[in-house]
């Protein structure tokens, strides 16, 4: 008999809907796998721990729900992604509309974060560079470069073709460089 860490997500996926005990061994291995790949997704694409962790929670909770005897199942993790980014973006929409302006503290706190989230310069000018980027290229270039998709692991999660996925993901990248340069001129002065 196999144990927990021998079945395949899918198999555990479809465990889901067994017994209470298969059900939960089941669900604890498949968080075990691949919460802190969709942690550092919710985290990146939204730039704040706490609202991360919400958004978190709520993708495995709708992801254990969503568990149902007739779905094809053929790859988790990209379903998993797909719930947190569907999440995401709809978490932005509403705190954009519920939200006229931001509050000086909760501004500070933010800029606190992302200036100690790391030592490295370079990875401090990245991270802006991809704050101002349009969702739509930030989300793929996170996907790509971050969580190692492939172009159409990106195309199942996003719901988009690998043509634009490409496209996109290109786009993403030449803007980064667009904004970096002068800092990297400037890092190559010293």
């Amino acid at each position: 008999m196999k144990t927990i860490e021998e079945y395949s997500d899918e198999e555990l996926f479809y465990m889901l809907n067994q017994s209470k005990e298969q059900s939960e061994n089941a669900f604890s291995e498949l968080y075990r796998r691949h919460s802190p790949r969709v942690f550092a997704y919710c985290k990146r694409y939204l730039g704040n721990q706490e609202e991360a962790k919400d958004v978190f929670q709520e993708t495995f909770i709708r992801f254990y729900k969503s568990a149902d005897k007739n779905r094809v199942m053929t790859n988790v993790p990209a379903f998993l992604l797909r719930i947190a980014r569907n999440i995401c973006v709809n978490f932005l929409k509403q705190k954009k509309n519920t939200q006229g302006h931001v509050s000086y503290e909760d501004y500070m706190a933010s800029q606190e974060e992302k200036k100690y989230s790391g030592d490295d310069e370079l990875l401090n000018l990245i991270n802006t560079a991809l704050d101002t980027l349009p969702e739509k290229y930030k989300e793929m270039f996170i996907l790509r470069e971050y969580e190692g998709l492939s172009y159409s692991d990106i195309a199942e999660v996003t719901e988009e073709n690998v043509s634009n996925v490409k496209i996109r993901i290109h786009r993403a990248k030449q803007k980064i460089r667009e904004i970096l340069e002068p800092y990297i001129k400037e890092l190559d002065k010293f």
